[in-house]
């Protein structure tokens, strides 16, 4: 064998390794994106859940506060746009534009609704209320499902942003079109006040 075959054969087996390192980067890359959308997916029935409890809330308060309808047209429309927001970040879980408009839908629904909680602390009917009190009781549990979902999604988010940003991982990233993805902030409200608490 002259050096010229050895030469092409050397290169061929550079090559090929290259090929089947491209291959796994791309395919662990992928596998990290799945694993941010499963863990969406475990969110997304939490959102779910909450999104069906907010209309029975508003129309149990509805009963008692004839003087607050913009308080209940407020959690109405919010509800409206975090479904929306909902509804975006399902087909792009990993989309840091979308978790972020998620994010602050939530954020803004759950300011909304804590507001409302705490006008119903004003009214001793509505707040003795049972339906009121299981709502709200079924509101707090499921904010904690969303949290602990949350936390799962948040660390498939850092294993892709880690492999994202890894060098020389990064080469296959970027030509192959994957980005960093985005954490999604809590979904409760940022002022504490407005968190929604269960009604005693």
């Amino acid at each position: 064998m002259n050096n010229g075959s050895m030469g092409a054969w050397l290169i061929l087996a550079i090559v090929a390794v290259v090929v089947v390192w491209t291959m796994r980067c791309y395919n662990r890359l992928v596998d990290l994106r799945n694993r941010i959308a499963n863990a969406f997916a475990q969110i997304d029935v939490q959102l779910k859940r909450r999104h069906d409890l907010i209309p029975n809330l508003v129309e149990t308060a509805r009963r008692y506060l004839q003087h607050e309808q913009s308080t209940l047209q407020a959690v109405t429309e919010a509800r409206g746009k975090a479904l929306q927001a909902a509804a975006d970040a399902r087909s792009q879980p990993a989309n840091a534009a979308t978790i972020a408009t998620l994010a602050g839908a939530e954020q803004t629904l759950m300011g909304h609704v804590g507001r409302l909680l705490a006008i119903a602390e004003s009214y001793p009917e509505l707040k003795a209320d049972q339906t009121l009190r299981n709502l709200s009781e079924q509101l707090t549990t499921t904010e904690n499902q969303i949290g602990f979902a949350r936390q799962a999604y948040n660390d498939a988010v850092l294993d892709l942003n880690n492999e994202v940003q890894a060098f020389p991982q990064l080469l296959v990233a970027r030509l192959t079109g994957f980005a960093l993805a985005a954490p999604l902030k809590s979904t409760t409200a940022d002022d504490e006040r407005t968190t929604p608490k269960v009604v005693l």
